[in-house]
């Protein structure tokens, strides 16, 4: 099935290019000379799942291979929000005042309290959806003040060509999502701008807190033909919770993140977050050694993988057609 590229997809492929275009491979990056002082780089997430956790050690890999190893010439610190709004401001508010070298904010919310909490510190994120819809920059090329990073937005054609190619005559789509978070809501928005030409409904079901999902869950059993997924962290942190009504309602889960296939879903097509993080510590290294944040374009992923799981699609009530198993980079069992 063929379809039009999104106009946000389409205007960053090349600065993608351009952003990593000039890195060497992580391999050969490790002959770069060590940094001669002890460089401090502050780390937020706003919560700690496998996706998140992923984009953070894979940053910290990137730096010990660009010359800036944790315990050596890097001193680290590390504080989670745990998923709480109060705590990822205080968290802000701490870093902004200890004053590192850099901050790398994981997430949507991290990033924008970050951003809100200091204007002079160089700040990197990573795992941010839209950042132009977040206000963390002016546009992707060049971001006009102290903020920079790597962004994990999607296609949205590649993920309904999933949907409707494992639920052939789906008419109604659920989704999940937390309204407090932008990433989320413009998923929403892009979704039944695409799914409404095709005669698919969007019914949405929000989550304010992980602890509301299974209701969220619940208010979709008899309504929807599969629910979608996204990148949203409440969702992603207690996607669990989501299997097990999934599961007694033989409701298909498919998602953006393939860490959520090991823990419920069907299928899943998303980026590698260790990749992400690692281009987010080239960056990270760039800033390090004295590039301006706003002179660095905004890293958008051009790879896409394919999860899927033989045991959830049962459970679900679905037929992974041949094809798909044949494209996908992992089939769990």
């Amino acid at each position: 099935m063929k379809f039009l590229k999104t106009t946000l997809w389409a205007s960053i492929t090349a600065l993608a290019l351009t952003a990593c275009g000039g890195d060497k491979p992580a391999d050969n990056a490790a002959a770069a000379a060590p940094a001669t002082e002890t460089k401090t780089l502050a780390i937020t997430a706003y919560v700690e799942h496998p996706a998140l956790d992923a984009a953070r050690t894979g940053a910290i890999e990137q730096l010990a291979a660009e010359g800036f190893k944790e315990g050596e010439n890097l001193k680290v610190t590390f504080q989670s929000a745990q998923g709480n709004m109060a705590t990822v401001g205080q968290i802000a508010k701490q870093f902004a005042g200890d004053k590192p070298d850099a901050i790398y904010a994981i997430a949507t919310p991290s990033a924008q309290s970050v951003a809100a909490a200091t204007t002079e510190i160089p700040v990197i994120f990573s795992a941010v959806t839209d950042p132009v819809e977040a206000k963390l920059v002016a546009s992707l090329e060049k971001s006009g003040n102290n903020v920079t990073g790597a962004s994990d937005v999607l296609p949205y054609e590649p993920q309904i060509e999933l949907i409707r190619e494992l639920i052939p005559n789906v008419k109604n789509v659920g989704y999940v999502y937390s309204p407090g978070e932008v990433n989320s809501t413009v998923v929403l928005k892009n979704l039944k701008e695409k799914l409404a030409p095709l005669g698919i409904n969007v019914i949405e079901s929000s989550a304010p807190k992980s602890t509301d999902i299974t209701q969220a869950a619940k208010a979709l059993e008899g309504k929807v033909d599969v629910i979608y997924t996204s990148t949203d962290n409440n969702v992603i942190n207690a996607y669990e919770a989501l299997y097990q009504v999934a599961k007694e309602a033989k409701i298909p889960l498919i998602s953006a993140d393939t860490s959520t296939v090991k823990r419920g879903a069907v299928a899943a097509l998303g980026v590698n977050y260790t990749d992400l993080g690692k281009e987010s510590g080239k960056i990270i290294a760039k800033v390090l050694k004295g590039e301006k944040p706003e002179a660095i374009p905004v890293y958008i992923s051009q790879n896409l993988d394919l999860y899927v799981s033989k045991k959830h699609a049962e459970e679900q009530g679905v037929t992974l057609p041949q094809a798909v198993l044949d494209r996908a980079a992992k089939v769990v069992e």
